[in-house]
């Protein structure tokens, strides 16, 4: 068996075994979910979460960064929302997609975040879609990151620094997980599970 085949059973195994760990009751509904994804293989477990939501009767909307979009198609996140995925800060569909979507939505999460936006967003850059949106919020609206990266990266000095002051800025910093990580590591910097996610984002709208 190659190990491109074994990677995918195995990633088969741990998206069925999380979905039977999701609670079924409890989860908020009716409410407005702005779910944001930048590149990681971590992004399957996204996808998890994003269902769950719709599931729930919740509305949820995709940005995706290019990146992202390396590890999960438009037809995935779209299959799962109803909704288009929004790519392009000048996107001809979504001329104010940066100002629009933080006033239509009651959350704002950032999952699966990398080392790089992280540190772009405590940089206050906003030459993406991803960073012009983070500003536009202001945090008037919850905004959650769920961290995924390289145990190293999670580390680095410059990203400690990045998370601590998005947390004082209002941002509510999600852990991550420890254990084995896609490079073939182990260490912290692994994605929470999806039930865990889902969690933290009940708390943040008052349901749990």
């Amino acid at each position: 068996m190659s190990q491109l085949k074994k990677s995918f059973l195995h990633k088969n195994q741990e998206i069925n075994q999380s979905e039977k760990k999701i609670p079924e009751v409890g989860i908020c509904n009716g409410k407005n979910i702005l779910f944001q994804l930048t590149g990681s293989i971590a992004c399957y477990k996204a996808c998890i979460v994003i269902s769950k939501l719709v599931q729930s009767g919740n509305q949820v909307r995709t940005l995706a960064s290019e990146a992202a979009l390396k590890f999960i198609g438009k037809a995935t996140l779209e299959g799962l929302t109803d909704n288009a995925v929004i790519t392009e800060m000048f996107g001809t569909r979504f001329p104010r997609a940066h100002i629009d979507l933080p006033d239509w939505a009651d959350l704002l999460i950032l999952c699966p975040a990398t080392a790089n936006t992280i540190n772009a967003l405590a940089a206050g850059l906003a030459d993406n879609l991803i960073g012009s949106t983070f500003l536009a919020n202001n945090f008037r609206k919850p905004y959650l990151i769920a961290p995924a990266m390289n145990t190293n990266m999670f580390l680095h000095p410059a990203t400690q620094e990045s998370l601590k002051k998005l947390e004082a800025w209002g941002v509510r910093i999600l852990p991550t997980d420890e254990g084995r990580l896609a490079c073939g590591t182990s260490g912290p910097g692994r994605l929470l599970e999806p039930e865990k996610i889902l969690l933290e984002i009940m708390k943040c709208l008052g349901t749990k």
